[in-house]
Parts: C-alpha cells; sequence; structure tokens
C-alpha cells in the first residue's frame, strides 16, 4: 500500500506509468535519504516529538540500513513506491510504530531534494577530484613537450607555430575555468532544502539551522516555496557545470582523433585504446576517444533537457520533476567515465618530435620572418609584402626558430600560475565541512 493510498484499489496500468523508472532512479539516492532521515529525526527529538530512546533506536537502525546500501545489498520491493516508502517500511519492520514517526514535518517534496542536493554535491566531489587528474595529467604533458613546435590553424589552415607544450596546456587552462563552474554548481547545491515540505512549512516548530548544521550544509534555502523552486533549477545549472567539462574533454577528443589520423600523424594513441576493421588490416580506430567526443555532446545537452522539462512549470511541486531525475542522476558517471579514459590515453600518448620536417608546414613560420623584419626597422606593413611576394614567387625559404616570451607563448607556458589559479579554485569548496558532517552523522560522533 502506497503511503498517501486511501480505500480505492490503483490502476496498475496506471501505476506502472507514473512509477515508471522511479525505483531504478531513487537507488542513486538510497544513502543520502538515509542520511538526510537521520538529521531530521535528530532535529524532531531537539524539538519534543521524538524520545531520546527513540532516536536511539532509530538511528542504530538507519546506521544498519546505510551499511546494508554501502553493501549493495539494498532494494527497493515490488510494490514499494520509492526509496523513502522503503526505508521507512524497514524502519517499521524493526521498531514497529516507532519507524512511522520519522515523517512528522517533512513531505516527500523535501525529502527529495535534501536526497538531490546531497546526492549532487558528492558527484560533484568526485568530478571535481577526476578533474584534477586530467588537470595534471595535461600540466605534465605540457612541460614534458614545451619544446616540440607543431602547426597552430585557423579555418584548418597551417597558420602560426604552436607547441605540444601550448596545445596539452591549454586544455589544463580550460579546466580551470570549468572548475569555476562547478564550483558555482557546488556552492547553489550546497544550501538545506529540509523543512519546506509539501512547498509551504509546517506547524511544528523545526529546527531548520539544526539539520543544516547537522548535514554540512553552507546555509538554507530560506524561503519554504523557493526550496521547492528549486528543483530543477538546481539541476539545470549543475548540468551547464558538467556541461562546461564535457566540451572541453569533446574538443580535446576531437584534436587527438584529427592529430592521429596518417594525413596529420602528430600523435599516436595508445595501441588499447583503438580499434581493428573487420574488412582493413591495417585499421586503428581511434573509437574511445571517438565514443569519448560523442558522449561528452551528449552531456552538453543536458542542460537543455532539464530546462525543457520544468521551464514552463509554476510555482510549487510537480510530477513533471520526477522524469529530470532519469537524465540528471546517471549523468555524473558518464562524465567520470569519459574523464577517466580521456586521462588515460593523455598519460600514455606518443608525440611526434619530426612534424616539422615536413615541407608543408614551412609557411606557418612566415609570420617570424615578417616579425623578425619588422624589429630591424621595417615598417610591418611592408615586411609583410615583402615576405608575401617572396612566397608567391617561391623564394621564400623559412627559417624554424620562433622567440616567444610574453606570458602564455610559446616559450613562456605560465604553466605554474595556471596551476596556482587551480588550487585557489579548488580550496574554496571546501568538501572538508561535507564530509566530516556525514561521517559524524554515520558513525554517531
Amino acid at each position: 500500500m502506497k503511503l498517501w493510498q486511501k480505500n480505492f484499489e490503483i490502476n496498475s496500468e496506471i501505476e506502472r506509468f507514473t512509477v515508471g523508472r522511479d525505483r531504478e532512479m531513487d537507488l542513486y539516492l538510497a544513502q543520502d535519504d538515509v542520511l538526510g532521515s537521520m538529521a531530521h529525526i535528530t532535529m524532531l527529538e531537539s524539538i519534543g516529538l521524538l524520545e531520546k530512546e527513540e532516536l536511539k533506536q532509530l538511528l542504530a537502525e538507519l546506521r544498519r540500513i546505510y551499511a546494508v546500501i554501502q553493501e549493495g545489498g539494498f532494494r527497493i520491493e515490488d510494490g514499494i513506491e520509492d526509496v523513502h516508502s522503503q526505508v521507512e517500511l524497514m524502519l517499521t519492520r524493526a521498531l514497529g510504530d516507532m519507524g512511522k514517526k520519522i515523517h512528522s514535518g517533512r513531505s516527500r517534496n523535501d525529502q527529495v531534494l535534501v536526497d538531490l542536493r546531497l546526492f549532487t554535491r558528492r558527484q560533484l566531489k568526485t568530478v571535481v577530484e577526476d578533474v584534477m587528474v586530467l588537470f595534471s595529467e595535461l600540466q605534465k604533458q605540457s612541460e614534458q613537450y614545451k619544446h616540440v613546435l607543431m602547426p597552430g590553424y585557423t579555418h584548418l589552415q597551417v597558420a602560426m607555430p604552436s607547441s605540444f607544450g601550448l596545445w596539452f596546456g591549454a586544455y589544463a587552462e580550460s579546466l580551470v575555468d570549468d572548475m569555476m563552474m562547478l564550483q558555482a554548481a557546488y556552492r547553489q547545491t550546497n544550501r538545506n532544502p529540509l523543512g519546506s515540505a509539501a512547498g509551504y512549512g509546517s506547524s511544528f516548530p523545526l529546527n531548520r539551522t539544526l539539520t543544516t548544521k547537522l548535514l554540512g550544509f553552507d546555509s538554507m534555502d530560506y524561503n519554504v516555496v523557493y526550496a521547492q523552486m528549486g528543483r530543477g533549477k538546481t539541476e539545470r545549472n549543475v548540468a551547464y557545470a558538467l556541461a562546461s567539462v564535457a566540451g572541453t574533454i569533446a574538443k580535446l577528443a576531437f584534436d587527438a582523433c584529427m592529430f592521429s589520423s596518417q594525413n596529420f600523424a602528430f600523435v599516436k594513441l595508445p595501441n588499447e585504446c583503438t580499434t581493428g576493421s573487420s574488412i582493413m588490416p591495417h585499421k586503428k580506430n581511434p573509437d574511445v576517444f571517438e565514443l569519448t567526443r560523442a558522449k561528452c555532446n551528449k552531456l552538453q545537452a543536458l542542460p537543455q533537457q532539464i530546462m525543457l522539462i520544468m521551464n514552463n512549470l509554476p510555482s510549487g511541486y510537480f510530477r513533471d520533476l520526477q522524469i529530470i531525475k532519469e537524465v540528471f542522476l546517471p549523468a555524473f558517471k558518464e562524465l567520470r567515465d569519459c574523464l577517466q579514459m580521456t586521462t588515460y590515453i593523455i598519460s600514455r600518448i606518443h608525440v611526434n618530435e619530426h612534424i616539422l620536417e615536413d615541407s608543408r608546414y614551412d609557411l606557418m613560420f612566415s609570420v617570424e620572418e615578417v616579425n623578425r623584419r619588422a624589429s630591424s626597422g621595417t615598417p610591418f606593413r611592408d615586411a609583410y609584402k615583402q615576405v608575401g611576394l617572396e612566397i608567391e614567387a617561391g623564394e621564400y625559404t623559412p627559417v624554424k626558430e620562433v622567440s616567444h616570451t610574453h606570458e602564455g607563448s610559446i616559450g613562456n607556458l605560465c604553466t605554474e600560475r595556471i596551476a596556482a589559479l587551480m588550487e585557489d579554485v579548488v580550496k574554496d569548496f571546501h568538501f572538508e565541512r561535507m564530509i566530516q558532517a556525514e561521517q559524524s552523522l554515520i558513525q554517531g560522533k
């Protein structure tokens, strides 16, 4: 029987349609539902809605359920609507009517809100960690190959000298900006909606400051109506941050696929990251990066998917919001898989250090020659015309040397400054507050 069910039977097809993938999606939130309940009942005891002994027994049982979840043994039984109902059922089976008291002062609306916030902030932490691993690998490769020149392109035409130091380092710095997006997403996520109930508060004297502290949130969503309005909005904004990371990875994957083709041959991918052809024995296809590119492009559509589900809804709760779980909850693992695959390849990629021996790249030094003449006193426009006429006449001979010294150029990559910028962003997440709060609830300290 449903928590809300009255004295009538539920049509099985209607139930199938309305439940949809709820049970499957709610498994993502199981441990967070338990953590939220621990904080909620601790608060209930503080305002006299639970006895101390009841709180003690309920917390002990919730910790047991948490352990079952961590061990992979938790499931939502047939006929049980969602994770909230399953946890309450397990408590009632173990402790009798005491288990039915935990829902005082809350609704499944704010219960799922707090579950989503706890889940999302923890997942953002893992994404941040994976981004940092890739960032460090890109920085390492940037330094290792900083003296190896390669062509830079505009309009996919050979343009000017670049370097592998610049190429790897550019993607490292792109991740710094992505990290800023992740930090903004984390800050919005790390606010407590618990206590908003169905969106209009409760007549119980709830202590929302206490649950905020117990769960390690930075602050709360104060206005109870706005707390409910945050459903969908938070997921959308987090999705923009994930999409920002995905955009960087997709572009890197595209470059790597192009640069590893025979027509470029700038890099060689690890053999184990390529696949063959059923008909062409020579083929080594960059399938891992192609799939990474596709998955990341899919992730870049996520904010729009969420926006289209929730965009035309007025204030208050609507069942439409349930569908957001289906696209949002799995997205973190999809992005983390892409980050980890990219890190694996970047750490093992082989760089061609003899690219410039090919004469097709001679013209990329033309700007260097123009600048050399301008530095010697020739007006820039005159130097430009001189070199251009020499190229047209077939009389241009490249000097394959570069001398770039300004910040961020071939000869001055600013690797340490980029690392310092990233460090400043990461330290402001303050994940330690979240970790300490959750450990205190789980361990009973």
